[in-house]
């Protein structure tokens, strides 16, 4: 063996070095992240051009960029039920591998509750990434039809016609909570395929009323030029309190005040109304590997402080209250799980 002119071996020592350079080689042991290279599928559970579609969206072009591996993210719209069809999809087909993620209506555990038989998911065990806004919703009606209170849809002789999607959507839950809590009489129109549909329905005159978060009714159209226009008037609002803007409007809090609303009445409205903190939510089908929630988690914290999407967020006047993924989970349990009487309200209030 060939030898240095010290007496150590030259080939051994060539050899340690090699190794150790191995052994601490950064490029050998740190792994790519997961989501390099890869795209993810973005199910939106509405109509394009809704605010839920349109608030997924401006999510779906931020989020990637704060997920290690910088993955592609590709919106695809899944419309139908009232965003049934897309929570069936997400806890039945999609693969749980955290490439798919979804944004859903919020009150799809009514449905669950209450056992339709076309829930095929089980609201507690998806994984919740979060909400950018909780919501508040306004019952709104053409200003051309003799309803310009509630008390006169409480004594009309023909019940108003509002339109709506699916039972699991507020555009239902809204309207017949008022009728389950302030004693009027509505006639709900559903089958709508979104929000969109239901607005040229109202324009048409197919039907004169529907529910709206109060964050579309002020931050996009048709609805800011319906209100410039006075073409709509806004009877009702879910808040405990009177929204700045909104303050003719009375509270459903206000209304089951001056109705005398019985303690049942108002428990159901609690069950209702506890889905606005869940807003826009988004979330992976069950068995995503805890990892990647923890990482969609975090990118969904990191993009809900983006200078950026903050500032494109007040360009459309979107007001973002994020609720982060942890207490939503923590939401989806408690809500899945209620005492029989409220379960027999419930099913007797959606119509079952």
């Amino acid at each position: 063996m060939k030898k240095s002119g010290t007496g150590v071996a030259i080939v051994p020592l060539l050899l340690f070095f090699l190794a150790a350079n191995l052994i601490f080689s950064p490029t050998l042991h740190a792994q790519a992240p997961f989501y390099q290279g890869k795209s993810i599928t973005f199910i939106i559970g509405n109509q394009a051009g809704g605010l839920y579609d349109l608030w997924a969206r401006l999510f779906a072009s931020h989020l990637g960029k704060h997920i290690p591996g910088s993955p592609s993210i590709i919106a695809q719209n899944m419309p139908a039920a009232g965003s049934l069809v897309a929570a069936n999809y997400l806890y039945n087909v999609a693969k749980p591998d955290g490439l798919t993620i979804g944004a859903v209506i919020p009150g799809l555990y009514l449905d669950q509750l209450i056992g339709r038989k076309e829930v095929q998911f089980d609201w507690a065990r998806f994984n919740w990434i979060g909400t950018p806004e909780q919501t508040e919703w306004v019952f709104i009606v053409r200003a051309d039809r003799p309803y310009k209170s509630i008390e006169d849809i409480r004594t009309a002789t023909e019940p108003p016609k509002c339109g709506s999607t699916g039972t699991g959507s507020f555009l239902y839950q809204v309207p017949k909570l008022l009728e389950e809590t302030l004693g009027m009489k509505l006639t709900m129109i559903t089958g709508y395929t979104g929000g969109p549909d239901v607005d040229l329905a109202i324009e048409r005159g197919e039907v004169y009323c529907r529910s709206i978060s109060t964050t579309a009714f002020f931050g996009r159209e048709p609805y800011i030029t319906w209100g410039k226009k006075g073409f709509v008037r806004p009877l009702a609002q879910t808040g405990k309190k009177r929204e700045t803007s909104l303050a003719d409007v009375p509270t459903l809090y206000e209304l089951m005040d001056q109705y005398k609303t019985p303690e049942t009445g108002r428990r159901l409205a609690a069950v209702m109304l506890a889905s606005n903190v869940f807003g826009r939510p988004m979330l992976t089908p069950p068995g995503v590997p805890a990892e990647r929630v923890r990482i969609l988690r975090e990118a969904w914290n990191r993009t809900v402080k983006d200078e950026e999407f903050l500032a494109e967020a007040k360009k459309r006047r979107w007001p973002v209250a994020p609720v982060a993924g942890e207490e939503l989970d923590s939401l989806a349990k408690e809500v899945s799980t209620q005492p029989p009487e409220v379960i027999q309200r419930l099913k007797k209030f959606l119509g079952e």
